[in-house]
């Protein structure tokens, strides 16, 4: 049975009615303890003409409760009002699961006259492929995926961001946070265990919170970490107790990679500092939370349009970054944060820009005590798990230039999974 179309006016309303998911906390309007961000989101600009008929269509996972998706659908409502789209022009597509929902939402929507597609799931790329292949002549862009490069598809698109690199630096006040407490004789240097929350044990996963991680060390030097599975991307009660369990176990300041207020509820229950994900969690957690990283989507929409309308080639596969605006960091919580944290992130931010700082240089980690010469990744997905690609060289792991798609899943020490 068909979902009921929902034009972007009624999801509007929808979001605003809500106030529980993490984005929805990073309304800053009353918080006098709040630092500006040191990686602000960028300003777009309008340098194209829209038709009258032009229509762009989102499928998402879940609704707004989700964090993920709703940093997607807010990134969707910028650039609508940007561009100046009415509500038909665009079109929202919620929840729509993984398996038999996705290819039929899909082909809902071209039927519906959309000239391109926009799917936010891993699990939505086979049914996009599905549909793509039956028309050639609309444009199917998906966000974490990895099979664009290979499907032999023109109007196939994958497209991510390096938020690794935004991870690094919420590390980095992580560190700085575990310094504090470590000056302050709270805590030990033995005793400096963050604990991460992570949905899957995908390298999309892994290598967030292995470069949050390596923020943490590049600050802190004895800092470990403990990584616990809830094995789904959304699950309120899963999420809490995971970062109870993380807590109880001696860790003392708590991240995610999972897309409810689960983790963040828990820490400020506890009293533990936190560092959220895809949005701030001040307004809820004002006595925890440090900072937030996440994927700014807007630019991409924005480019995943205007290739559209102009006729241009979209990307196969489209990473974003610092330069983009793709990866931002919410204001920092200066009640909580430790003194000296923005500016240690500039610093970073800087050297990133610069090209002196790479996250997963490997001068900064080992895996059983030994430094990585080589590794060959699966770049090429064909569903058979083989890695073939090598993707280290000059020094470092080149994350998401082989295809947007983070592909890191190695286990260096200083973390252990539980």
């Amino acid at each position: 049975m068909f979902k009921k179309l929902l034009s972007l006016g009624l999801a509007l309303i929808m979001v605003a009615m809500l106030g529980v998911s993490m984005a929805s906390c990073g309304n800053t309007d009353d918080g006098n303890d709040l630092i500006a961000t040191p990686l602000p989101a960028p300003t777009l600009t309008k340098d194209f003409d829209i038709p009258e008929d032009f229509k762009v269509g989102f499928i998402f996972l879940h609704d707004e409760k989700s964090t993920y998706d709703k940093n997607f659908m807010d990134a969707a409502t910028e650039v609508q009002q940007l561009l100046g789209l009415t509500n038909d022009q665009v079109l929202f597509r919620y929840p729509v699961n993984e398996e038999e929902e996705c290819p039929v939402e899909v082909e809902y929507l071209v039927n519906q006259g959309c000239d391109v597609i926009f799917a936010n799931s891993f699990g939505h790329e086979n049914g996009m492929l599905e549909i793509a292949a039956k028309y050639p002549d609309v444009q199917f862009c998906h966000a974490t995926g990895t099979q664009a490069h290979t499907s032999e598809l023109k109007n196939v698109h994958n497209a991510f961001a390096s938020i690794y690199e935004g991870r690094y630096l919420a590390g980095i006040a992580a560190g700085m946070k575990l310094n504090e407490m470590i000056a302050d004789g709270k805590i030990t240097e033995e005793q400096a265990v963050m604990g991460y929350v992570g949905a899957f044990p995908y390298a999309e996963v892994k290598s967030g919170y292995t470069s949050f991680y390596l923020g943490a060390k590049s600050v802190c030097p004895s800092v470990t970490m403990k990584v616990n599975f809830t094995n789904s991307w959304f699950s309120v009660d899963s999420e809490r107790q995971n970062a109870l369990a993380l807590i109880n176990a001696g860790c003392v300041l708590i991240s995610q990679h999972a897309d409810s207020m689960g983790a963040p509820s828990a820490c400020e229950e506890k009293g533990i500092p936190n560092i959220s994900y895809n949005g701030s969690t001040y307004g809820d957690c004002p006595e925890t939370f440090i900072i937030s990283s996440r994927i700014n989507w807007a630019p991409y929409f924005l480019y995943m349009i205007k290739s559209v309308v102009s006729g241009t080639e979209i990307d196969v596969d489209w990473c974003g970054g610092l330069k983009e605006g793709s990866v931002v960091l919410s204001d920092i919580n200066g009640a909580v944060a430790a003194e000296g944290t923005k500016e240690a992130i500039e610093k970073a931010i800087a050297e990133m820009k610069a090209g002196t700082l790479k996250v997963f240089d490997t001068d900064n980690f080992t895996v059983e005590g030994a430094k990585l010469e080589s590794y060959l990744a699966d770049v090429d997905d064909y569903g058979d798990f083989v890695p073939e690609t090598e993707v280290i060289a000059d020094g470092y792991f080149h994350e998401s230039e082989k295809r947007s798609a983070p592909y890191f899943d190695i286990d260096i020490d200083g973390i252990t999974v539980q």
